[in-house]
């Protein structure tokens, strides 16, 4: 009898196992595959907003707290020079301003030490201030926590 509850076991978990690659395109595997991201923001924030719709569409479940995010941006130890008008917090990370959800991802994946990244200001092109095809240059910064950066990616500028 332990040989049959063997076999049926490795055959379900053979037959679960199959149906993964049909499923990583999914909307609903990118859900499980890809930690909550928590966004503090203002209520009546439009850029937040395309910002929230671009990490959702890379996979990202999104949790909005439309509470602004001055104070929680102190709290995951953003410095002030770095702010932007949206905060979040995913994997243990900081992640300020219009951060493209790629940059997250490697910083995911590659857990470096540090608080996590910043796109000061809000540079036109960067997901969620997308103006036709204009994109200013602008870099993304890895925030180490003495509050000193360097360019984590760089984005050119596009006519």
């Amino acid at each position: 009898m332990n040989q049959r509850r063997r076999f049926v076991r490795t055959a379900a978990a053979a037959a679960a196992l199959s149906v993964l690659p049909a499923l990583r395109g999914s909307p609903a595997f990118a859900a499980f595959s890809q930690p909550v991201v928590d966004v503090w923001k203002s209520p009546d924030c439009g850029c937040c907003h395309g910002w929230i719709e671009h990490l959702q569409a890379a996979g990202f479940t999104v949790r909005p707290r439309d509470t602004g995010n001055a104070a929680v941006r102190g709290r995951l130890g953003i410095p002030m020079r770095l702010g932007s008008c949206h905060t979040a917090q995913v994997g243990g990370y900081a992640v300020e301003g219009h951060v493209p959800a790629r940059e997250i991802k490697r910083l995911l994946a590659e857990k470096p030490k540090a608080v996590g990244l910043a796109v000061p200001g809000m540079p036109i092109g960067s997901p969620g201030m997308e103006d036709g095809s204009r994109r200013d240059a602008y870099d993304v910064l890895l925030v180490r926590a003495d509050g000193s950066t360097e360019v984590f990616a760089s984005y050119a500028r596009a006519a």
